[in-house]
């Protein structure tokens, strides 16, 4: 009687199975990938050499999944609202996936694909070397902290009726309406704030070049 065949892994199936795992609050691990899938560890180990190395692949997959490719010819700062609004959305469908991204380095092509059409953006925008890195922090620390608001409760804050904060949050938006508005007018300052400071900073150039 023939084995019965066992289920074909490939890094897809992997990173789905753990991203479901993660997703419905089970503890995750390689033992429960396995299980999850169907195989034995060491199957597993056979295509991804541990935890980490599942991360990553988690990361890919939901980069694949949101298809986050920055369109040829946006400028700068279409760039930078592109990159931040689509990964806002892909961290909102998954917050407990976060706390994992966070904490390993980025390796993933795809995922380094859009941070270098970020990175570039910047540079073409003027900014200098030393604060590129710095920005895209931002904008990642921004994307992170809007994508988790979204999928936070409808009601944040119990504030007492009699408070400033009560009498507000009694009058104002709950839920997505005031995550979306939040993040709309988060994103609008970003960008007027970067578009001021690439401005500052190409008029410094300017200056310098005419004392040459």
């Amino acid at each position: 009687m023939p084995r019965p065949s066992s289920p074909i892994l490939n890094p897809e199936r992997i990173a789905d199975a753990a991203i479901d795992l993660v997703d419905a609050g089970k503890p995750f691990g390689v033992n429960a990938v396995a299980r999850a899938l169907g195989v034995t560890p060491s199957s597993l180990y056979n295509h991804v050499e541990g935890k980490d190395a599942i991360v990553e692949l988690m990361r890919g997959r939901l980069a694949e999944r949101a298809a986050i490719v920055v369109p040829d010819g946006l400028s700068w700062d279409a760039v930078v609202e592109y990159v931040v609004r689509e990964q806002r959305a892909m961290f909102a469908a998954h917050p407990l996936v976060l706390p994992l991204l966070v904490g390993k380095p980025v390796t993933d092509a795809g995922v380094l694909g859009y941070y270098d059409a970020l990175a570039a953006a910047l540079l073409s925008a003027g900014f200098a070397d030393e604060d590129v890195l710095v920005v895209i922090a931002v904008l990642d620390a921004f994307a992170l902290g809007s994508g988790l608001d979204l999928s936070a409760p409808n009601e944040v804050w119990r504030a007492a009726p009699n408070t400033a904060l009560g009498r507000l949050v009694a009058k104002g938006e709950a839920g997505a309406e005031r995550s979306d508005r939040a993040f709309d007018l988060g994103v609008e300052l970003l960008l007027a704030s970067l578009r001021a400071r690439a401005r500052a900073q190409s008029a410094g150039t300017e200056i310098l070049d005419a004392n040459l």
